[in-house]
């Protein structure tokens, strides 16, 4: 979570209001009912939920689920990688801006560096939670100038490093449109030092474009939400720990499930609500960002669920 979001004095949603395991395990069996094929876990910071490899069993366990994985900063990733592959965790995305110490320290916020997260990725690697996906954020003026060296790092190893436009998710990181990097120029910083050829998508919706070393060294990926908007293709909801189906990683609220579900309602009466919600959504918020900026590269506000509270 930001730093200026949590400290000493910051209230916790009460325990009552979170969906219990069993309540997740019912609403994700539901949705995969309903065509959803991969299931992640996000955060905030997944690996600090208590008894996170007795939820990931029972999602493992669901019918029909082709792809279970979980995103993390990596921080306590080196002791629970075993024990979240021996639940049935199948992937693992690992954020890592940098793996320079001070560059990351200052993007992070956090009193740790890069070494710890590396360490994760040895033990997920290790557990099996192959292949692993490094996502790096890229913001102008703060770790652009490490592209090529991350890429460099992480080439021949088998993991793939994904390269993400800076977006304006939520509200706390001061977006504005010089500040990014678009993935056009990602590609052809890495494209000069280890030439790149495109691949295809590895299934229809996906959000990274695929580009392969042209001599064999592995594949990166670019997410290029802001300079090439997929939202039409857009196939990712979310389910909060409220209980809370957003459709949208921009939205400003989500449809509530946690009180029919608590109510007592029918598998087929949640499906229904589950299916309506989706049928009806006119989420392009990535597609309408252009006519919301301004010449300075602002854009105009609007209320969005933060980050923290719904993943990526």
């Amino acid at each position: 979570m930001p730093a200026e979001i949590y400290g000493e004095h910051y209230e916790f949603l009460p325990r009552p209001q979170l969906l219990s395991f069993e309540e997740t395990w019912r609403l994700a069996r539901i949705f995969v009912e309903l065509g959803v094929e991969k299931i992640r876990i996000t955060g905030g910071e997944p690996l600090l939920r208590h008894g996170l490899p007795n939820l990931i069993e029972g999602l493992a366990k669901i019918p029909g689920l082709a792809d279970l994985t979980l995103t993390t900063n990596g921080y306590l990733l080196a002791k629970q990688a075993a024990p979240l592959a021996r639940a049935g965790l199948r992937r693992i995305t690992v954020s890592l801006d940098s793996h320079d110490e001070e560059v990351f320290r200052r993007m992070s916020g956090r009193d740790f560096g890069p070494a710890r997260v590396l360490e994760g990725i040895a033990a997920a690697a290790a557990a099996g939670l192959a292949p692993i996906k490094i996502n790096c954020v890229v913001q102008k003026g703060m770790n652009d100038h490490q592209i090529v060296d991350l890429a460099r790092h992480f080439r021949g190893t088998g993991h793939i490093l994904r390269f993400i436009e800076f977006m304006d998710v939520g509200t706390l990181n001061h977006w504005d449109l010089s500040q990014v990097v678009s993935a056009r120029e990602i590609v052809e910083r890495i494209g000069e030092a280890f030439p790149l050829e495109p691949i295809d998508p590895n299934y229809e919706g996906e959000v990274a474009e695929r580009w392969r070393y042209a001599d064999g060294g592995g594949e990166i990926g670019v997410i290029a939400s802001v300079s090439q908007p997929f939202c039409r293709g857009c196939t990712r909801a979310r389910l909060t720990i409220e209980g809370k189906l957003v459709t949208c990683l921009f939205a400003a609220g989500g449809a509530d499930l946690r009180t029919p579900l608590r109510e007592g309602a029918s598998d087929e009466e949640l499906r229904e609500r589950i299916a309506g919600v989706w049928s009806r959504r006119a989420d392009r918020y990535s597609e309408e960002r252009a006519a919301l900026t301004d010449a300075s590269g602002h854009v105009a506000p609007r209320r969005k669920i933060e980050m923290y509270q719904v993943g990526g």
